[in-house]
């Protein structure tokens, strides 16, 4: 049996990342070589020279919404946030709540704006068994509209107690972001800049987007005590045919597919679950972890995760146990910056 136990680590709080780098590509990059075993000290910008022109380069072109909304309780004034999940074709919105007291059905919500103005409000309908929430607005409108309106920057807690500040609004998106959906950043692709990618793409290197629209459960511990156990959260996402064709251009001309970040790996793994990555629409609840052989990834870009998750999961899956605990040590003894806007690996 896998216990989750093994996938904690004490880490010391200044090293979680508050804000990124000032030059995205200016990160630290920890090389993790599965052959040799070795491990090396470079930086994102080094990326070019590290992997070779005829790889893949897959990154997710998700875009962030500003999901996480502030207000109050109507009637009690009673403090009230809530992070959006999603919408139906109705008009209905599902919301994960959080306030002091019990929320009821038919109760009011007012909304606030950026400036801490009161905007619109929300009646909640009905609880769900899952813990959420079912809302409508009072005011009619598409819901991206209406919550760039409202709608705050959706950091994670460990970032400044989850409030954002202005420059948050471009720095948690990376520069491919292209499609709404998102209520986390794929923290790998933040690393990147323009400039990067370009000299990348004139070196010869082919870039490949996919879609998966990152959830609440991204970061969620485990809270099983067991791996089997756990009951993974699912994610929306798609892989078209072009980038299945360009997939296999790749490994034909004896290049690796370098999944930029978990959520890449966690779709093209899904996307190649009868052997070779095929185009893919739909939901996926795939849970990466040993045993796992790995169909359609041959290297991975990552940041350093959270203890207990299931992303430090998949991570070591595809490390291997004791060379990705062994860069996390190094990487806590030479003070690399952890999570979202901290640094990166390189597991090759």
């Amino acid at each position: 049996m896998c216990e989750v136990a093994q996938y904690d680590y004490a880490l010391p709080q200044h090293l979680i990342a508050q804000s990124p780098t000032a030059c995205r590509s200016d990160a630290r990059l920890m090389i993790v070589d599965r052959q040799s075993g070795s491990l090396l000290h470079r930086h994102i910008r080094d990326l070019p020279e590290i992997l070779r022109p005829e790889d893949c380069l897959v990154v997710n072109d998700t875009r962030v919404v500003p999901a996480r909304l502030v207000g109050y309780r109507t009637g009690t004034k009673g403090r009230w946030e809530a992070l959006f999940l999603e919408a139906d074709p109705h008009g209905f919105w599902r919301l994960m709540c959080k306030t002091r007291g019990r929320l009821v059905p038919g109760e009011s919500i007012t909304l606030q704006n950026r400036r801490g103005e009161d905007d619109l409000r929300l009646t909640l309908a009905a609880k769900q068994a899952d813990g959420s929430w079912i809302a409508r607005p009072d005011t009619a409108g598409e819901p991206l509209s209406l919550l760039e309106r409202v709608g705050r920057v959706p950091l994670p807690p460990y970032i400044r107690k989850g409030e954002m500040v202005e420059s948050d609004q471009e720095d948690y998106q990376t520069v491919f972001a292209d499609k709404p959906g998102a209520i986390a950043a794929p923290t790998a692709g933040l690393h990147f800049t323009k400039a990067l990618m370009g000299q990348m793409e004139r070196m010869g290197f082919t870039i490949c987007r996919l879609t998966l629209h990152v959830g609440s459960g991204t970061f969620r511990p485990i809270a099983t005590e067991s791996l089997a156990d756990h009951e993974m959260h699912a994610e929306w996402g798609g892989v078209a045919e072009a980038c299945v064709q360009r997939i296999a251009a790749c490994r034909e001309r004896g290049g690796r597919v370098v999944a930029v970040g978990t959520t890449c790996v966690r779709l093209l793994e899904t996307a190649a679950a009868d052997g070779t990555p095929k185009p893919f629409c739909g939901w996926t609840n795939l849970f990466i972890r040993p045993p796992y052989q790995f169909r359609a990834t041959d290297v991975l870009l990552t940041n350093f995760h959270l203890p207990r998750t299931t992303l430090l999961v998949l991570a070591r899956t595809f490390g291997g146990e004791e060379l990705t605990k062994r860069a996390y040590e190094e990487a806590i003894r030479e003070e690399y910056r952890f999570f979202s806007y901290g640094d990166a690996m390189l597991i090759l």
